[in-house]
């Protein structure tokens, strides 16, 4: 490997988030290296995990070595006890030689002189991604396309439309997204997640009548053990498409909602459908109601009696647990303006980044 000019390469930022800079950053360090760590240092007033950045970076650079520490030490350039006090830090997280540091940043030099390392400057200028941690903080939606897929799914905005059989709850998750895609620009990829308990539904009628022709979808049967896979299922659609679309992401149903249906069709909960619900994030949930709304049956329905029933479990279930929810009805149109009225407030709210430790100048 002689044409790799050092033996052992650094990177150290935020990473608060990791954006494009970031990642050419590491990408030209890399390609000069014959091996690279990429440190990720956070401080404890920060408002993302340290394990979410590292592992971001893990995933964008599979290549590198990617360890994290916290630091807690304000930044000042100008005090050599401050420097000090980080290099505690830096130095017990990456204990061997450096030979390079890889910076985009003013401080580069004394980083690399303090590691016994060259100092190599990689686009100080950011012209080749106009970017920056702040910009990114400060407007996440407007700086999307600088982000990479597991930060976009970490940031997107999760709406969940929920509700009874025939409630229409598809048609507000299709009307919504094909809302906000109407917009234009990042909006232009708003994904709706569809729902995967029905895809299975269709399956297993589709499955009885191959051995039954003319089976009916009240021979259908469910067993507990399939709901944690429906609700698991749910999760990683969601977040399939949570990396390539918008800010928004829509959801026709979600893992929660799995937990009533476990209700609906057996008659009782199952704590392991519940714990794939608790690792899911949402952000806001619109909740159809039966009431105006005609029942159709589509040939994989049987509740119409159950849609007040459904109603009151959401509802409930929903306030219960202290989530953000509103109650759709009245017309399609008047629905989806309500929505959208919802969504746009949920948006107008922004990601609450927790600054940074300041740095004196």
């Amino acid at each position: 490997m002689s044409h790799v000019p050092y033996p052992h390469g650094l990177v150290l930022g935020k990473f608060y988030p990791p954006h494009a800079g970031h990642h050419y950053l590491v990408r030209t360090a890399r390609a000069r290296c014959a091996r690279l760590t990429v440190l990720v240092c956070a401080a404890s007033v920060e408002s993302v995990p340290l394990a979410d950045r590292v592992a971001w970076m893990r995933e964008t650079h599979p290549d590198a070595t990617v360890v994290g520490a916290v630091d807690d030490v304000p930044m000042d350039l100008h005090d050599p006890a401050v420097w000090d006090a980080h290099m505690a830090v830096f130095r017990a997280a990456v204990p061997g030689p450096v030979d390079a540091v890889f910076t985009s940043e003013p401080y580069g030099g004394e980083l690399a002189r303090r590691f016994g390392a060259v100092s190599e400057q990689v686009d100080p200028e950011r012209l080749t991604h106009p970017v920056s941690g702040t910009a990114v903080r400060a407007d996440p939606a407007g700086r999307w396309d600088f982000l990479a897929p597991p930060v976009r799914a970490a940031l997107a905005r999760r709406v969940v439309v929920v509700g009874a059989e025939s409630t229409g709850t598809t048609t507000l998750a299709r009307d919504l997204a094909a809302h906000y895609r109407r917009r234009g620009g990042v909006w232009a990829r708003t994904r709706c997640v569809p729902e995967y308990g029905r895809e299975l539904s269709a399956h297993k009628l589709a499955a009885l009548r191959a051995a039954r022709p003319g089976a009916h979808w009240s021979d259908v049967a469910f067993t507990s053990d399939e709901f944690p896979l429906i609700a698991e299922r749910q999760n990683a659609a969601e977040e399939a498409a949570a990396r390539t679309g918008s800010p928004l992401l829509v959801c026709d149903t979600d893992s929660f909602a799995t937990t009533v249906w476990h209700e609906r069709y057996l008659g009782t909960r199952n704590p392991a459908v519940e714990a794939v619900a608790d690792r899911a994030t949402h952000h806001l949930w619109l909740l159809t109601d039966h009431r105006g709304v005609p029942f159709e049956d589509d040939g994989l329905r049987d509740g119409e009696h159950l849609r007040p029933w459904m109603t009151d479990r959401f509802r409930a279930e929903l306030t219960r647990m202290g989530r953000t929810f509103r109650l759709m009805h009245g017309s399609r149109t008047a629905r989806l303006a309500a929505a959208v009225t919802a969504v746009d407030e949920l948006l107008g709210r922004g990601w609450d980044f927790a600054p940074p430790l300041p740095e004196k100048r």
